[in-house]
């Protein structure tokens, strides 16, 4: 069975080749149209060199700018949203190297039988609970208007993260309700991150 990342580089590589046989077999320049012919007129001719440095000089400007419009998105996401995303990023890359030693074990041809549908039973709870996790979030934001949800599933435990101002009793009651009906009779623990920290 072939990676994620072999099929995205094979992809890649693939459109390449095509693109690169494209470039060599379109038409030559004076073949193309162009669109905006009335500035052509009004434009002053340059000189090579004059011609070079002000391309270079404006190409520098808008990397400039690109690299502020970045550091400026990159300040203004909040720490609860990076907090959010981090803790998803470390929950989807452990369980997809625990999916991967699993997928190794069953492609490995010294392991027994009981250890092959053993890994299989543990890469279908995984996925399920990666499923479980991802059907209670969309739900508790679609129905209760959160900004957004955290739900972990940890040994036996459910931890459901909410990022509201306040938490009433009665809504963490109604979380636990949606958990339960998703998850089954599970330890759950509920707690919220004020949205605007």
């Amino acid at each position: 069975m072939l990676k994620k990342q072999t099929v995205w580089l094979l992809t890649l590589l693939s459109l390449m080749i095509v693109l690169s046989v494209y470039y060599m077999n379109s038409p030559t320049e004076e073949d193309f149209a162009f669109i905006f012919q009335e500035d052509d007129e009004k434009e002053t001719t340059l000189t090579s060199d004059e011609d070079n440095s002000a391309v270079m000089n404006e190409q520098q400007n808008q990397q400039n700018e690109m690299d502020l419009e970045e550091e400026s998105t990159i300040s203004t996401i909040s720490s609860d949203d990076e907090l959010f995303t981090l803790i998803r990023m470390e929950l989807a890359q452990s369980r997809s190297s625990r999916l991967e030693q699993l997928e190794s074990i069953m492609a490995s041809g010294s392991a027994s039988a009981e250890e092959k549908n053993d890994a299989y039973d543990e890469m279908k709870k995984i996925d399920q609970l990666s499923t479980k996790e991802l059907i209670v979030e969309e739900t508790l934001k679609s129905e209760y208007g959160y900004t957004d949800v955290l739900v972990r599933s940890m040994d036996e435990n459910i931890v459901v993260t909410i990022k509201t101002d306040e938490l009433s009793d009665t809504e963490a009651n109604q979380i636990m309700r949606t958990v339960y009906d998703e998850f089954g009779p599970m330890q759950v623990e509920v707690k919220f991150q004020p949205a605007n920290s």
